[in-house]
């Protein structure tokens, strides 16, 4: 966990200084803070950094290439050796331009989750702890100790989920337009859960599956581990670049597109009607179907256009869960799909692991019934529109523009500079910051980054931002 900038290099130690440096990457490339593929600072920049000689940083990668950890590339420096072995699987049909195993280490946005200090992190993927709501998770655990609940606690459960949670989610989802009976939605534990069901089901590999890029790393970490061919479309502020798409899919016939149409993470950009009606032709026209994945949209307008409501579940399967507003410890997720579609993804969840939580999916229905959980969300939006306002304003200050207006809980950042090489002096002054390298299907550098707008509220990022920007162009900050 990051507290504060590192310590320097110890001149009086009983370890040399080179060992010291060799061994402060060493720690970051095995927790994953340095990923693989990453470059290290230049022999130059590293020696300014940390106050010692260009000899002394020379001799600590010398040690970390020994290692195993490093490698030299001529003329270009040095990059975090990739040490996990490639996918066998054999495609069925012509290869794409996308690396065929892991495009990015996405264990890295776990552990992220789990270890990172949320005010230290602007890159962070979830809301800080302290934006949750506690009291509303208790008194619906409290509901459920009475004599009326205690069925729940010693069965299994319904394979297809509580019914009263079906039932509510049902409620949820004719708000949002999306008309789904009990029967039609399956929950799962978490929305991830639910992604990989489909992927079982309805996927093989050497499958080509059309994807975001920028994307979720950890989708595409799990499709390539099945054997999917990625097919990376250009995402821009009003949805996948349809050009794109259309050529990809008359050329490589994908089964699939998985996409977020609302609050799309990493850049927080949401899909237009206009768009998403031209999207629906194309699948229709090519014959793929479409994995709606609408994770943040407790934090999102119900007016914004759903695919799966233009569709009627017809050829979109749509995913959503809460983890995002209400907590990540309770892993309830859910999906609704067409009638025929949804027996063999319960298959497919029995043979995973029987049933989800019944306990657990009760409270969230108690949440959903009595309304709590709408005003909580609410409520959330509502700070969440304080913070992006605070956030613009700081990103103004100090002379960075955003790829498109920021929405929802993250914004997709211009500083104009290579955001991989920008995270480790951030790094080195305490800020665990999101490249835009980590949310390519291709690994591909560029100057942008997710800034998360409840943890990036800190001026004194902004000002490290701004100053490491201005030491990698080789110019001071202006007065």
């Amino acid at each position: 966990m990051l507290t504060g900038t590192h310590p320097p290099l110890l001149r009086d130690a009983s370890q040399p200084l080179a060992g010291q440096l060799a061994e402060r990457y060493a720690h970051r490339i095995r927790e994953r803070l340095l990923l693989p593929g990453a470059r290290l600072p230049s022999v130059r920049d590293c020696a300014r950094q940390h106050g010692v000689s260009p000899h002394t940083v020379v001799a600590a990668y010398d040690q970390l290439q020994a290692a195993g950890l490093l490698e030299a590339r001529r003329q270009r420096g040095f990059f975090v050796r990739e040490t996990r072995p490639t996918t066998t699987r054999t495609a069925r049909s012509a290869p794409v331009a996308v690396p065929r195993q892991a495009p990015v280490d996405a264990t890295a946005l776990i552990r992220g989750m789990f270890e990172a200090d949320a005010a230290r992190s602007p890159g962070l993927g979830t809301l800080p702890a302290d934006w949750l709501d506690p009291t509303l998770l208790q008194s619906a655990l409290r509901r459920l100790q009475n004599a009326d609940e205690h069925a729940l606690q010693v069965s299994y459960g319904d394979p297809s989920g509580d019914a009263r949670l079906r039932a509510a989610l049902s409620q949820r989802l004719a708000d949002l337009g999306i008309h789904a009976g009990p029967a039609q939605i399956l929950t799962t534990n978490g929305a991830t859960h639910a992604l990989d069901l489909i992927i079982r089901t309805q996927l093989q590999p050497g499958d080509a599956v059309l994807v975001d890029d920028p994307g979720w790393a950890i989708m595409f970490a799990r499709l390539t581990q099945a054997g999917i061919r990625l097919l990376p479309v250009p995402r821009g502020a009003h949805g996948p670049d349809l050009g794109v798409l259309e050529a990809l899919a008359a050329q490589h016939a994908p089964r699939a597109y998985l996409t977020v149409s609302v609050l799309h993470n990493p850049t927080g950009h949401s899909l237009n009607l206009a768009s998403a009606h031209r999207l629906l032709r194309v699948a229709d026209a090519h014959d793929f179907f479409i994995v709606e994945d609408d994770s943040y949209g407790f934090l999102a307008p119900e007016h914004l256009p759903r695919l799966a409501a233009l569709d009627g579940l017809r050829r979109v399967t749509y995913v959503s869960g809460f983890s995002k507003v209400l907590t990540p410890a309770w892993r309830v997720g859910y999906l609704a799909a067409a009638p025929e579609l949804l027996r063999s993804l319960t298959d497919t969840k029995l043979l995973d692991g029987l049933t989800s939580s019944a306990v657990l999916e009760r409270a969230v229905a108690l949440c959903l019934e009595q309304g709590r959980l709408r005003r909580h969300a609410q409520r959330l939006r509502e700070r969440l529109a304080a913070a992006r306002q605070r956030v613009a304003a700081l990103a103004a200050q100090h002379g960075f523009s955003w790829a498109a207006p920021p929405d929802g809980l993250f914004g997709w950042l211009d500083v104009g500079v290579d955001t991989e090489r920008l995270a480790q002096p951030l790094l080195d002054a305490g800020w665990l910051i999101a490249p835009g390298a980590l949310f390519s299907a291709t690994r591909c550098p560029g100057s942008l980054m997710r800034i998360n707008m409840a943890t990036a509220q800190d001026a004194a990022f902004w000002r490290q931002l701004r100053a490491s920007v201005d030491d990698i162009r080789g110019r001071s900050t202006p007065p």
